[in-house]
């Protein structure tokens, strides 16, 4: 059996018309949304609704900001409409509705930390699975899928702004890793908490991981655990025991799935 893995479409929406060809299934491991665009501020849900120079600031915040500075800026500017959180709703769902339009069946999928996942059962359909925090058998092999991100401990997720992507307190992330049974193949949007995994050599720091996600690595030592998140991971794989983690390429720059033989 042949799978595909993506991660981080971040709207390249023909390149994931593409992803599935020649593979028994897609499996695509969240981010698909394309919020703020780093290469082209007038793209991005952000550059769209609020501008590019917005856009633009934004990202320089985002990586050489103070603290607080960012949070901010972006609560002045969300400000200035009138209803932003509709606005930003069907930003999402106009995104989505291509993106899931272009998922060939099979196709399994999860959301990442940018998604709203509240938004996918909308576009639920036959070939489609949305199996985020379930385990489940693909082509004989136990497969559990974890999407969203971690917060660090002590954070709880901000509900204040109109975009609310799926980011989960860190004692609820571990408790949903905890409940998944036995697996032969792990597929979360974030990489177990190995540094050179989760460091991110562009940004220079390191980017959300889960301590759980490894521990489960080290319990059933799965042929595999797959993610995604890190754009330009300091290490793109690295082997745990048996089990080789792999991050499957920021899909948005390069197109290509990654190969799984199964």
């Amino acid at each position: 059996m042949r799978v595909h893995v993506v991660s981080d479409v971040h709207g390249n929406v023909e390149a994931l018309r593409r992803a599935g060809d020649g593979a028994d299934a897609l499996f695509v491991l969240g981010d698909l949304v394309d919020f703020v665009d780093y290469h082209d501020p007038a793209a991005g849900i952000l550059g769209r609704v609020l501008g590019p120079e917005v856009s633009a600031r934004f990202g320089r915040l985002r990586a050489t900001g103070a603290p607080g500075e960012l949070a901010a800026y972006a609560t002045a500017r969300w400000a200035s409409l009138p209803d932003a959180a509709a606005v930003v709703e069907e930003a999402v769902r106009e995104q989505y509705t291509d993106m899931f339009a272009a998922m060939p069946a099979p196709t399994w999928a999860i959301p990442g930390n940018v998604d709203v996942a509240a938004l996918w059962p909308e576009f639920a359909r036959p070939g489609l699975c949305l199996p985020d925090g379930q385990v489940v058998d693909v082509g004989g092999l136990q497969v559990g899928f974890v999407g969203g991100a971690p917060l660090p401990a002590g954070r709880a997720p901000r509900r204040g702004g109109p975009w609310h992507p799926h980011v989960l307190r860190m004692e609820e992330y571990t408790a949903v890793v905890a409940a998944l049974g036995p697996v032969d193949l792990l597929c979360s949007h974030v990489p177990p908490a190995v540094p050179e995994l989760g460091y991110d050599v562009v940004a220079r720091r390191p980017e959300a991981s889960s301590a759980a996600l490894l521990d489960l690595v080290h319990r059933d030592r799965p042929r595999a655990a797959l993610f995604g998140h890190v754009h330009q991971p300091l290490a793109a794989r690295v082997r745990v025991g048996r089990t080789e983690c792999v991050n499957v390429g920021y899909f948005r720059r390069t197109g290509r799935p990654y190969v799984l033989h199964c």
